[in-house]
């Protein structure tokens, strides 16, 4: 019979025997975990959530609607018993998530979809859509060689760690030194602090142009071998670079312009944290893209195309097995999907996210007038951040919120931001800015 015969205090102890347990120092106890509060077993503390495993938790910790929903527990445990391959085996499990997606969370405009295991693999099918598609074009226009597999990407990017994606990423370089990397056009991002005004606006709209013309250069420089441009709407680890409407209006027009695919990879920025659904409807139509990579709160993995892909006959998803795994996603992580949109439709958790992030950022605010220290706050939503002077105070602000026991999460060179779960209320932000404002007062 199974049990579990590991105390909380050998966990990172055994697992050092074969991994490198280099994560944080506590056992995360996924029963008594509760709301937005992760208890750690190993040293019976309750830790006030900021975190969320990465940005991963869409509802926090047994959320009473799932717990107590019997039909949905059985579905959950039949599908993890079995784990079909659903590229090929399907289910009526399966198909009730894609039924549930598509009323929810599937644009219109991107009715295309593939799901997968992993963010990065998400991405790196999003490209391969791309690559097929510009190739298929390139074919039409009489090129008789295969060209059109280079992608656009903007500098301080993440997107993954697999094969094509190590292409892309470029924050930290420990993630992607000596691994074979494509040369891929890269230019440079535009720089935007808040508030954005004066010169900060000045030098968003500056570096701005500065990217767009480095961008119609490598369109010119590489004549019809760009099949994609791919951004993320607030690059996260990056340092939650946030950029503005204008810039991806024109990002759009350029896509339009040379035959390739706007990408947006929205791993970390969607499914409600933004107060929309998906990060880029905050910016109109005009800046819709082609397509888009999520995962993360999603629980699945995988992409939504427009219909752009159809101007190719023969692209991705109508030939067999151009793109495809063997489990297509997962379907434990689809069953448990599916209830959890079905909550953020009817709590209306979007909207909650809207109001509680406005009520941060408001907050976080008033922190920046408190301390010098504390600069270019921003946020969309409950994703929020703000900078400190240098890394090595943000890393003791880390530090310090754990042994006050908050988990904060930090990005780029300085910043802190915040991932918190949807059902985030105003008194957890008022918990969190109590020890926000001890920890910046023992800076």
């Amino acid at each position: 019979m199974y049990q579990l015969t590991v105390a909380p205090e050998q966990v990172n102890e055994i697992l050092s025997q074969h991994v490198l347990a280099d994560g944080l120092d506590l056992t995360y106890d996924m029963g008594q975990s509760q709301g937005t509060y992760i208890y750690d077993s190993k040293y019976k503390r309750t830790l006030l959530d900021f975190f969320t495993c990465f940005a991963s938790v869409p509802l926090g910790y047994n959320h009473p609607k799932m717990v107590n929903d019997a039909a949905f527990t059985q579905s959950l445990l039949q599908a993890a018993l079995a784990n079909p391959s659903n590229s090929d085996v399907y289910t009526q499990q399966y198909a009730e998530f894609v039924k549930t997606f598509g009323a929810i969370g599937i644009p219109s405009y991107l009715p295309h979809a593939f799901f997968i295991a992993g963010g990065g693999l998400a991405v790196e099918n999003a490209i391969k859509v791309a690559m097929d598609w510009k190739v298929q074009k390139n074919f039409a226009k009489g090129y008789q060689e295969e060209k059109g597999f280079k992608v656009l990407h903007f500098e301080k990017a993440f997107h993954g760690r697999t094969g094509y994606t190590l292409s892309l990423t470029n924050t930290l370089p420990d993630k992607t030194k000596w691994f074979a990397k494509f040369d891929w056009p890269r230019v440079s991002v535009p720089t935007v602090k808040f508030p954005l005004e004066n010169d900060n606006l000045a030098t968003a709209i500056s570096t701005e142009e500065l990217s767009i013309a480095q961008v119609k250069q490598a369109f010119a420089d590489y004549k019809d071998d760009i099949c994609a441009i791919i951004i993320e709407p607030i690059q996260s680890e990056g340092g939650d670079n946030h950029l503005r409407e204008e810039f991806l209006i024109q990002l759009r027009s350029i896509a339009d312009e040379n035959d390739a695919f706007l990408i947006y990879d929205e791993v970390q920025t969607g499914v409600g944290l933004t107060g929309k659904f998906w990060c880029h409807q905050h910016y109109g139509e005009n800046a819709r893209p082609d397509i888009i990579a999520f995962g993360k709160k999603m629980q699945v993995c995988g992409i939504l195309v427009g219909n752009k892909v159809d101007e190719v006959e023969n692209n991705v998803f109508r030939v067999p097995s151009r793109i495809n795994s063997t489990w297509g996603g997962n379907l434990v992580d689809m069953v448990r999907s599916t209830k959890i949109l079905q909550i953020i439709d009817e709590d209306k958790l979007c909207d909650h996210a809207a109001r509680v992030g406005a009520y941060l950022k408001e907050n976080l605010e008033g922190l920046a007038k408190k301390f010098d220290k504390v600069s270019n706050v921003r946020g969309k939503g409950l994703l929020c951040a703000f900078d400190l002077p240098n890394g090595e105070m943000r890393n003791a602000f880390i530090k310090k919120g754990l042994e006050y026991n908050v988990m904060f999460l930090g990005c780029g060179p300085q910043t802190i931001r915040f991932r918190p779960a949807l059902i985030m209320e105003r008194s957890h932000i008022d918990q969190g800015l109590d020890v926000m404002n001890k920890v910046l007062a023992d800076l």
